[in-house]
């Protein structure tokens, strides 16, 4: 870095301040509306990824060739000397190439000055109603000039005449190649937080403290500048309105500057981003990396690491239906540290000295600690990456020193917190605090979004027909009359331990009276499952009755030659289950079968599949750190797959599919994307179970358990509150909670229950309820 830059930061007295605060920044314009254009241009992109017709390299051929010989002429026509574009947008392919031709400036300039003489801009089109007319608008003109060409790409997917060879001429040649190297762009802002107006706006201003930063220190700069993905979203948002990009870069005198920017196709040095975060800090005395805000280049020599967590746009929640059920909300959060300056000059004694980082609510065992010695004064230091729902409210950061009362402990010195709600009304949606006068801590997240549901199905007592469990209480409530049926129970309870629904099996009929009259086995065909909405309504303690709502029933079908089992839903779907028993459960296969629903297929894919594939983790020691990767080679133990099904729905939207649920039907555990119905997955789930243990003459998954069962105590930690990023991970910490459940899902699952039973494995079983043999019988046979 050139030394010319000193004093020419913003003054120490405006560098702590937030970015918002700073006029030098509030000054910088730009001809466009940021904000809005950015979340059209995700809108934009997401419609291009899903358009998986577009991606085929006969189709992008024939969308180049339209752009060339037909879009550009026909709006270069339309567009007068020093007016605004015209209101009219292309179809999608020719859309898609004009798109990414515009990202790389230079380029687009020269092709524009050097067929039409002037460049060409796109009008600011944003919301739906005016693109809808715009898109109508540009039908009728293109059918007007050009009669003999489809306003739609009929070019065929498999065509055999592919590549840049065949497009002609090295003008649309050009232009192919830069399709090509934007085809992967729509993955990188694929997170569904990314459209959310709040973090627009935070990503807006920090680009034009990028652009600031340009001005005051790129000339004396020698390293490339990596933006960040919040930055770089905002740039290439601005590129694609080529007139406004050009008039604001003049006005700023940085169009020079910019070339050193690296572009999304390059491969960077690692040394070049820590230049850049230096530059940031220098400037603006801020960690450069934020929620929301990492490296979306690729580093050279650094293997870039999974995040644990699968965002996924959902557009629509089809579960708003069930009122039991309340939406989950995921958000990212990163902590940044750093030493008080004076701290090193006046050489105080922080050898003892540490930070713990925990949780406001739902996590409440979390303890993550960091040592203070790693923190210098000169730079920022990340000091943890991890996910959040919205319902842990927040993080604390407690000063600590060992020693103190209790040599194996520690001391509290100062403690700082950091409320999610708070963050959300922040500057950037960062907020900076000092902790005991020692070290500076920044903490930013992502604004949160709709998460994945998830269930469980943990044991009741047994219930009768009415849905009344059975018992004294019951009994004296109905004066003495007799409760008639039994029903094994099941409650549903999601991630906060809300109740959801209530599962029941039927498996006997009649009556319990002690002159020797007991409950008696139902015929085969009449052990249906139902499913009911709401929590139970209770009477007295423990004792209550099930909701009265039904909103699904399996009823077991006669298997046939080419089927063990079949169960037949209310929701029209049929589950087909197929065994070879020589494999035990591995030779299991379902189908789930829909013949009301043609325009949607689904494959019940056993295992963890696709975006649930579980990767194997290798650790090293380097020193006092522990050094975790994740290696690509996927799990092959048998064990590991057991008892998990993905659920794969093939849609017009989605022909090559998409995991919309992943089950594990021997714990009775779902994760259900949102566009899912979670009432579907419980019913395969607990249909799968019962038929297995049927087939296999054993108790499977626990059903027999006929009593609730002790579980971790509400908000100790909650699964699922907080999953930690794996750059975070020590060897100092237990991960298992804080990782995916479906990680290690008999551990985070069945840990309570398990110890449980085999405590107390012969606990008496209420005469009332009917003996083991008629349960037995219900379930086993």
């Amino acid at each position: 870095m050139s030394e010319n830059l000193d004093g020419s930061e913003i003054p120490p007295s405006a560098s702590s301040r937030s970015l918002g605060e700073l006029p030098e920044i509030a000054a910088i314009r730009v001809g466009i509306d940021l904000v809005s254009a950015a979340r059209r241009n995700i809108g934009f992109l997401r419609s291009v990824a899903d358009s998986v017709w577009l991606h085929h390299t006969p189709i992008v051929v024939e969308a180049t060739r339209r752009y060339h010989d037909f879009w550009m002429p026909l709006i270069a026509d339309l567009m007068l000397p020093d007016s605004t574009p015209p209101m009219i947008l292309p179809p999608l392919d020719v859309h898609w190439v004009w798109f990414c031709h515009t990202l790389n400036p230079v380029s687009y300039r020269e092709y524009c000055e050097r067929r039409f003489s002037k460049l060409i801009g796109r009008a600011g089109i944003f919301d739906e109603e005016n693109r809808e007319y715009a898109l109508m608008r540009c039908r009728e003109i293109w059918s007007r000039r050009y009669p003999l060409e489809s306003f739609e790409n009929e070019a065929s997917s498999d065509s055999q005449d592919s590549g840049p060879e065949v497009v002609g001429g090295s003008l649309k040649e050009g232009v192919f190649k830069e399709v090509e190297r934007q085809r992967l762009l729509c993955s990188k802002f694929a997170e569904p937080y990314r459209s959310e107006v709040v973090y627009l706006i935070a990503a807006r201003q920090r680009y034009k403290a990028f652009l600031f930063m340009l001005q005051k220190f790129a000339r004396g700069f020698s390293s490339r500048l990596v933006p960040t993905s919040d930055i770089l979203l905002m740039w290439l948002t601005h590129q694609s309105y080529p007139t406004v990009y050009v008039e604001d870069l003049k006005a700023l005198d940085v169009e020079g500057d910019l070339q050193k920017v690296a572009t999304l196709s390059e491969t960077v040095k690692e040394k070049d981003f820590e230049e850049t975060k230096k530059l940031w800090d220098r400037a603006f005395n801020q960690p450069y990396e934020k929620a929301g805000g990492e490296v979306p280049l690729a580093l050279e020599g650094v293997i870039s690491i999974k995040p644990p967590v699968y965002w996924e746009e959902s557009g629509t929640d089809v579960n708003t239906k069930y009122r039991s059920m309340l939406p989950r909300f995921l958000l990212e959060a990163r902590v940044f540290d750093r030493l008080k300056p004076r701290i090193r000059t006046l050489q105080k004694d922080i050898s003892r000295d540490f930070l713990r980082l925990r949780i406001v609510r739902c996590h409440s065992e979390l303890k993550l600690d960091k040592a203070v010695t790693i923190f210098t004064n000169d730079s920022w230091k990340k000091a943890w990456h991890f996910y959040c729902e919205f319902g842990t409210k927040g993080v604390m950061l407690e000063y600590r020193r060992r020693g103190g009362n209790c040599l194996r402990g520690s001391s509290l010195l100062d403690t700082v917190s950091f409320r999610w709600n708070d963050l959300l009304r922040a500057d950037s949606l960062t907020l900076e605090k000092e902790v005991s006068q020692q070290v500076n801590v920044v903490t930013s997240i992502t604004p949160p979004v709709q998460a994945p549901y998830l269930l469980k199905c943990v044991p009741d007592r047994v219930t009768d027909d009415s849905g009344a469990m059975i018992s004294d209480v019951i009994l004296k409530m109905n004066s003495y009359h007799p409760q008639e049926g039994r029903w094994l129970s099941r409650t549903v309870l999601d991630h906060a331990g809300r109740v959801c629904f209530v599962i029941r099996i039927r498996v006997g009929g009649g009556f319990w009276r002690r002159r020797g009259e007991t409950p008696s086995a139902v015929k085969w065909e009449d052990r249906i499952i139902e499913i009911r909405e709401g929590s139970w309504s209770y009477v007295a303690g423990s004792i209550g009755r099930a909701p009265e709502k039904v909103v699904a029933t399996a009823t077991p079908k006669e298997p046939t030659e080419q089927c063990k089992a079949a169960w037949s839903f209310s929701t029209g779907d049929e589950l087909i289950i197929q065994w070879d028993p020589s494999q035990s459960v591995s030779g299991l296969t379902f189908s789930l079968l829909n013949q009301t629903s043609p325009e949607s297929s689904v494959q019940l894919l056993r295992g963890r599949q696709m975006q649930y594939q579980v990767k194997k983790r290798k650790s090293k020691r380097n020193g006092e750190e522990m050094k975790i990767e994740l290696e690509e080679k996927e799990i092959e133990e048998e064990e590991d797959e057991e008892g998990f099904l993905t659920v794969v729905r093939f849609t017009e939207d989605n022909p090559d599919g998409k995991a919309t649920a992943l089950l594990n039907w021997s714990l009775l555990v779902v994760e259900v994307l949102p566009e899912e119905d979670a009432v579907l997955m419980l019913l395969l789930c607990i249909s799968i179970l019962k038929s297995v243990s049927e087939m296999k003459k054993q108790d499977v998954g626990g059903l027999l358990v006929r009593r609730r069962l002790k579980e971790a105590r509400l908000g100790s930690r909650d699964w699922g509150s907080v999953i930690l990023h794996p750059s975070s991970w020590s060897s100092s910490i237990d991960s298992t909670y804080l990782q995916p459940w479906y990680w290690n899902a008999g551990v985070v699952m069945k840990s309570d229950a398990v110890d449980q039973l085999k405590r107390y494995p012969t606990l008496s079983q209420s005469p009332m309820e009917g003996s083991d043999k008629l349960y037995k019988h219900g379930i086993l046979s």
